[in-house]
């Protein structure tokens, strides 16, 4: 039973990484980084390794998420202001 629950969530890793990495949109690529980083977590906790799921959970799929989500707004906002002075 354990060997088929590790078979799923590296498909589960598979699909989410090649999916995070086939999509364009900078703010959709952060939603589907987060959930790959979910993902992970599951991955590690059924490897047997709670505090790097725990870690995962943090930093791969709220943190780092959110940084690149600020920056991207923050860089579009910064192109507006740009093109309404010119």
């Amino acid at each position: 039973m354990a060997d088929a629950l590790i078979v799923v969530a590296l498909l589960l890793v598979a699909a989410s990484a090649t999916v995070a990495v086939v999509t364009r949109d900078p703010m959709r690529q952060a939603l589907v980084l987060s959930v790959l980083g979910v993902v992970l977590a599951v991955l590690f906790t059924v490897l047997q390794a709670p505090d790097v799921a725990l870690s995962q959970l943090a930093v791969g799929s709220a943190l780092t998420p959110l940084l690149v989500m600020l920056s991207v707004r923050k860089i579009r906002r910064r192109g507006r202001t740009e093109e309404r002075e010119r």
